[in-house]
């Protein structure tokens, strides 16, 4: 499903899905959200997102784990 919030063009963050409208990337916002940053942290700190943009991001890699290639076992 597509995101709209979500962007990936090549020629952008050597084709990372990004926020659209933004150079951010996703892994960045879900990476520093691991780290124990808050929705209202990220916002201060990339004043040109919106709550909704970071819960985009969630969304998406939800939806794309999934594809992930499991590995196999030993």
């Amino acid at each position: 499903m597509p995101h709209p919030r979500i962007t990936i063009d090549p020629k952008v963050k050597f084709g990372k899905p990004v926020i659209a409208g933004t150079r951010i990337h996703v892994e960045l916002l879900l990476k520093l959200l691991a780290k124990g940053q808050s929705i209202e942290m990220l916002l201060e700190a990339y004043p040109q997102l919106t709550r909704e943009d970071v819960l985009a991001a969630q969304a998406y890699a939800a939806e794309h784990l999934p594809r992930a290639k499991p590995v196999a076992a030993e």
